[in-house]
């Protein structure tokens, strides 16, 4: 694209209502003598020296950098190393049969999805860092959502319970235990009529989500969604009781802190007791069968912490 035909771009494309378009013709004065500079001076500035970037090798070029550059460039873009996204990928082209279209690879897919939900960009700014149309970056960020939800008997791990000959020095003193759940909150950006129900004590604006874990710190279960202002006890509830629920057999437990019930299926600690290992690290040692339970019970379950 030549820098007259840059120049000569309508202002506005879309179809206008009348007050739009009146609006418009009072301001085109302002925009031929300002905003018309400013876009010959960016263009001169940088599209003239980075013109390659629009052709198919260099946005394929910038993809690769992003990605296969080393291991931290991935990591800052995408959260995740080139080892993990790979396995992603073969996870999304094997299982879910997600297949490169004529001019996407399931990795360029990939990148894009993960990219946004990294740093929650909007489609009007993805546009241009990937120049390709929002449809476009709609159609594939949800062909990805979508396979990955699938994968979900794939990506989390199936809970084992520890056996009653177990000699881990943590999961020992708890048989039967499935490990542990707890909430946690992520900020989140939401209308200004909901930021009631999302804030939090903290008046933080956040969503709570339930998350649970095996010993090895693998996701057992996630149920995000809930409002910074919802309690742990309400969003467990709603875990157990909806369709896809989290599953506890009979005779087996999660550890879960004082914030949720003690009842069947979930193990909380002893209330007005010396519980988080902070309270033990300054040489106190537990004087009552309570507390000697607490420390255990702390110790196991803060690999979900």
């Amino acid at each position: 694209m030549s820098r007259k035909n840059l120049t000569n771009l309508p202002l506005v494309a879309a179809k206008e209502s009348k007050h739009e378009e009146k609006a418009r013709e009072l301001l085109q004065p302002f925009f031929a003598t300002h905003s018309t500079l400013a876009s010959e001076q960016h263009y001169r500035k940088y599209y003239l020296k980075s013109e390659s970037y629009f052709t198919v090798d260099g946005r394929e070029a910038h993809l690769r950098n992003i990605i296969f550059r080393n291991d931290t460039t991935c990591v800052s873009q995408l959260r995740m190393n080139r080892s993990t996204f790979a396995k992603l990928c073969d996870l999304l082209r094997n299982i879910d049969k997600l297949k490169d279209t004529r001019h996407v690879t399931v990795e360029k897919m990939t990148a894009k999805f993960l990219h946004i939900l990294a740093y929650h960009v909007k489609n009007r700014v993805i546009i241009n860092k990937f120049m390709q149309s929002s449809e476009t970056i709609s159609r594939y960020f949800n062909l990805v959502l979508n396979g990955v939800i699938r994968l979900q008997s794939h990506l989390h791990k199936q809970p084992e319970a520890v056996s009653e000959n177990s000699t881990d020095g943590r999961w020992k003193w708890f048989k039967n235990c499935l490990r542990a759940l707890d909430g946690t909150y992520v900020s989140v950006t939401v209308p200004e009529v909901d930021k009631p129900r999302y804030r939090t004590r903290k008046n933080d604006i956040e969503t709570n989500v339930l998350g649970v874990c095996s010993q090895y710190m693998q996701f057992i279960f996630v149920l995000p969604g809930w409002e910074g202002s919802a309690a742990d006890s309400r969003v467990l509830r709603d875990a157990i009781s909806r369709r896809h629920d989290l599953k506890v057999p009979r005779g087996f437990y999660y550890l879960v802190d004082a914030g949720y019930p003690n009842r069947e299926g979930f193990l909380a600690p002893y209330r007005g007791q010396r519980y988080h290992l902070n309270d033990w690290r300054t040489g106190h040692q537990p004087t009552t069968p309570q507390e000697f339970f607490n420390i255990k019970h702390s110790s196991a379950k803060n690999v979900i912490e």
